[in-house]
């Protein structure tokens, strides 16, 4: 999960905000126009609980856990999934080819090897050694997918995790969706993934970003800079927001697919922006995997971008906005 920008109203706005915990992580919407927050909530609340219901692989009602029962067989055909799954999967199956296979749908074995097999909350922080050992992720080449047909077909013992995608891909459309319904610019952060849509603030949206997320009326922790958007998207992907002991070995939620652990510890934080939240969440994350090849390759993307190593020195890239004396904000 992403977690570690925090949005901030000005004080003489008709902006108006609602904060709650869904899909396992913190959700913020703001509305450019205070009278349509209650219709806004109400709107991304629904989305939420459907891509929930669709995505998730914690529950065992969802569409994507019965998906994996039907995939059981070894002479099990391709099954029709809901259009909200499609979308999902075709989502997840993109970004698997932007990136060359760093960010791939096809980790849910190797995730719940690490010991991440249940919601965050409920993952223990501190347990037993676990045996950690290199193996090849199936790849998400494996997934039969017709786009169009809504056909899914996943060869038995590969599960599938949206997450590395999903709350990006939810927040775009949602944000999409609340301001062609109700005519105002809105801000959607889920976990810190954050997409913007319709008529933005005078400046643009400004986000703090910072390596620990918080509430936006307190002072940052740690190093942190504000920027403004106004349309598009930015994420943060982090190593340091989902982290959990097993043994001697710290671990976190990004594996590389290459070797089915976690990423290497180059960057803590790595925080994009593009043209969509999807698309700024795929950047990070396959810089996060990437490691000390990732500025290069953002910079050949011309994507703005902030990257915090593990000792905490900022490298900025693209136009991002160059940290002000001390940490603070600009």
């Amino acid at each position: 999960m992403t977690a570690a920008t925090s949005p901030g109203t000005g004080p003489a706005t008709r902006e108006a905000s609602a904060s709650w915990q869904a899909l396992g992580t913190g959700v913020l919407v703001i509305v450019a126009d205070a009278d349509q927050l209650a219709a806004a909530r109400g709107m991304l609340e629904a989305d939420l609980a459907a891509v929930d219901l669709a995505c998730s692989r914690f529950r065992p009602d969802s569409e994507i856990v019965s998906l994996d029962r039907a995939m059981g067989g070894a002479d099990a055909g391709p099954v029709t999934v809901s259009p909200l799954l499609a979308e999902a999967v075709a989502v997840a199956l993109r970004a698997a080819r932007l990136t060359d296979g760093d960010v791939d749908p096809t980790v849910g074995a190797a995730m719940n090897a690490v010991g991440y097999d249940r919601d965050f909350s409920l993952v223990r922080r501190d347990g037993p050694a676990v045996r950690l050992t290199i193996k090849t992720i199936p790849g998400w080449r494996q997934v039969e997918f017709d786009e169009q047909a809504r056909l899914l077909r996943v060869p038995p013992g590969v599960r599938l995790d949206l997450g590395a995608t999903a709350k990006a891909w939810a927040a775009d459309r949602s944000a999409g969706r609340i301001a062609a319904t109700l005519g105002c610019g809105v801000l959607v952060s889920l976990g810190g993934d954050i997409a913007v849509s319709g008529p933005a603030p005078a400046g643009g949206w400004r986000i703090r970003v910072q390596d620990i997320s918080g509430r936006p009326e307190d002072p940052p922790a740690g190093p942190s800079t504000v920027v403004a958007i106004h349309g598009g998207g930015l994420a943060t992907s982090s190593t340091a927001a989902r982290r959990w002991r097993r043994g001697g070995d710290v671990l976190h939620h990004i594996l590389d697919p290459r070797t089915g652990l976690p990423a290497a510890p180059v960057w803590r934080t790595v925080s994009v922006a593009a043209a969509s939240c999807t698309d700024a969440n795929i950047a990070s994350t396959a810089a996060i995997i990437r490691g000390h090849a990732a500025p290069a390759w953002l910079t050949g993307l011309g994507l703005p971008a902030r990257l915090v190593g593990e000792a905490g020195q900022v490298h900025t890239i693209g136009g991002w906005p160059a940290e002000a004396a001390g940490g603070g904000t600009p």
